[in-house]
């Protein structure tokens, strides 16, 4: 097969162009709007998700964390509770060490699972509160654009 002289049409095209917001907002020009504004305000809008995110997933991170070192104490508790059991000596004094290990660890786990909880609390209340905070701002320029149009209405 002959090889065609014509060159690929994906290779010219220039992809920047396709995300310049200022170009696509002076296409849709609308009496009233002003499209900086809005697009200055779908900016902010990314950068708090944004932010959200980061501070969900460091939120995530450190529960992941805490997680294994969790399981590292769990680990070398075992070890040692393994041991004291093994030095045990009479049935009584066996039984009333497993109780008293059951125990401590019933109590630990406890305190475990709270302190997890809270730290994925405290993770989510911060990411949303970006998010809260966002939308209290937008609700803010949207009230602004509204009495600017509402202006420039009446002075036409």
């Amino acid at each position: 097969m002959a090889k065609s002289s014509k060159t690929n049409p994906f290779m010219d095209f220039d992809y920047s162009k396709m995300m310049d917001f200022q170009s696509m907002a002076d296409q849709w020009k609308m009496p009233g709007i002003d499209m900086e504004a809005l697009l200055e305000a779908q900016r902010k809008n990314i950068e708090a998700i944004t932010n959200a995110n980061k501070i969900a997933m460091e939120g995530a991170q450190a529960i992941g964390r805490r997680q294994a070192e969790i399981l590292r104490q769990a680990m070398e508790e075992a070890s040692a509770t393994m041991s004291k059991l093994a030095a045990s000596g009479a049935p009584e004094e066996k039984l009333a060490t497993q109780a008293e290990i059951a125990r401590r660890a019933f109590e630990t786990a406890i305190a475990n699972v709270r302190e997890l909880a809270e730290m994925g609390a405290k993770s989510n209340n911060e990411a949303l509160e970006q998010i809260n905070s966002r939308v209290s701002e937008s609700l803010e320029e949207i009230r602004e654009a509204i009495q600017t149009a509402a202006k420039d209405l009446k002075s036409k």
